[in-house]
């Protein structure tokens, strides 16, 4: 064959609605990734050229050259192929390699563990009933914050990181200050039973970061406002106990309990909108497509700076930010919810819309742990008591790849803000860092002399956190 008649095709560039890119265009059939890019970048015509992955027709990706992905789907070459572009994080968050410090304290199992939003604090809970706040410029303790007077099960910071909301066994809620360490007002006091989840009103809804949502074993879900320190809105329709609530980006609240249901709450007024059902056993945990950008508010990952600063401006400003990157990342369809459960399965749900369940993922063989979106939205990742964590899309719930390594339980994931890497902790003692787009195990991190129960990466891409049974917590960074 001469180089004259090299094997064409077209294609049709698409985004990832089906959006149509230009009009049909004529490539040799062995074109790159790289080529492509140059192609799609040039009918784009943005300013500075993103970092894109191509799909042909949304399901194959186009890793070495076109020829290969064409035969794998058994394509004709004859017809027009779409091919879908996404684009990449324009930043990279380089996996971390080494403990760095080895932090002693808590004199008791930490049970949580969560970096700010912008990475510039740390928090811990433990079965030692205090919450840690620790210091990131030399790694070492900072505050202890005392009064609780049981077990600190969940910990969660407000998406403007100027304060520190924590649950603990006896149904008690504390607000706490990073800088001081002190106590803001007055415990919030009202459920009967231990608090099993914290969540705040989203940045861009609210920029004084004034309510906060629990659910506790009680079975109820309630609303405070934290600046007059009392309840707004109690929340019940729940049987059983309330295992997981989300406060979502379009101000919709979600609840998931052991009475195997999902519910859905108008945050404004409390009325109960939908039941979502499906799961034979208790719901463990919820996640949001929006998760990390709510958690997040304001903050820009890809602007991250070496050491981390607070967010600053006026609440206007700081909104707009968060609105607009929120915008960004939910796209025109509404925020996605995945469910995971003791009956090993997840259901993927758009709650605003139906409630009749996307997809149910099912490939587990022990209860699911945790599910997790990536920071992009696209990948979805749950970890559970089978020792694997499995990967899938998080458009349609299709199932993409299992992680596989840990040699027990995995108990909680953390995506690193480029949605390309992904830490785990385990039973085994040991933390993971895995390539999401290979599959394949980037780093072991061994170290701890227990299970390891909370991981956490930065939002700043800098650190991972981990802490467990041996009462440590550990840092680890490149």
């Amino acid at each position: 064959m001469t180089s004259d008649d090299v094997e064409r095709l077209l294609i049709q560039f698409q985004d990832e609605a089906g959006e149509a890119l230009g009009s049909p265009f004529d490539v040799p059939l062995d074109i790159t990734p790289d080529k492509l890019q140059l192609v799609c970048n040039a009918l784009l015509q943005k300013d500075e050229p993103v970092p894109l992955a191509f799909f042909v027709r949304g399901e194959a990706e186009v890793v070495s050259s076109l020829r290969v992905c064409v035969r794998a789907l058994m394509v004709e070459t004859e017809q027009v192929l779409p091919i879908v572009y996404q684009p990449q994080a324009v930043f990279r968050v380089r996996a971390v390699a080494r403990c760095t410090s080895s932090l002693q304290g808590h004199t008791e199992a930490v049970i949580s563990t969560s970096f700010s939003p912008t990475g510039k604090y740390l928090a811990s809970g433990s079965g030692d009933t205090t919450v840690r706040f620790w210091d990131l410029a030399t790694e070492t303790p900072h505050h202890t914050a005392r009064g609780h007077t049981h077990w600190v099960l969940t910990i969660s910071w407000a998406p403007d990181g100027r304060k520190l909301a924590s649950g603990c066994k006896n149904s008690q809620i504390f607000l706490w200050d990073p800088v001081t360490g002190l106590q803001i007002g007055k415990p919030l006091c009202g459920h009967s039973k231990w608090i099993t989840w914290l969540c705040w009103e989203p940045l861009h809804l609210n920029p004084e970061c004034r309510y906060l949502a629990s659910s506790s074993k009680d079975g109820s879900v309630r609303v405070w406002d934290t600046v007059l320190g009392r309840c707004e809105k109690i929340l019940t329709g729940h049987t059983q106990s309330v295992t997981c609530v989300k406060w979502g980006g379009d101000g919709l609240l979600y609840s998931s309990s052991q009475d195997r249901t999902i519910k859905v709450w108008r945050a404004k007024d409390g009325v109960q909108c939908r039941t979502l059902q499906g799961h034979a056993h208790w719901v463990n945990t919820l996640a949001l497509s929006t998760d990390y950008v709510l958690r997040t508010g304001a903050f820009e990952p890809a602007t991250a700076t070496i050491n981390p600063q607070d967010q600053t401006g006026p609440l206007e400003e700081l909104k707009e930010r968060a609105l607009e990157r929120y915008n960004k990342v939910r796209g025109e369809a509404p925020e996605r919810l995945v469910s995971g459960s003791d009956d090993f399965t997840m259901f993927l749900w758009s709650p605003a819309e139906d409630k009749k369940a996307l997809a149910r993922l099912t490939g587990h063989s022990a209860l699911v742990n945790e599910v997790l979106f990536s920071p992009d939205t696209r990948l979805l990742a749950s970890a559970s008591f089978d020792k694997s964590i499995k990967l899938w899309d998080g458009r349609t719930g299709k199932y993409l790849l299992s992680l596989r390594g840990h040699v027990a339980a995995v108990y909680q994931v953390a995506w690193s803000a480029d949605s390309r890497l992904l830490v785990s902790g385990s039973s085994d003692s040991t933390l993971k860092v895995w390539n999401v787009k290979t599959g394949k195990l980037n780093m072991d991190l061994p170290g701890h002399a227990d299970e390891v129960f909370a991981v956490d990466w930065s939002p700043d891409g800098q650190r991972v956190v981990s802490g467990g049974k041996d009462k440590c917590l550990r840092i680890w960074r490149r």
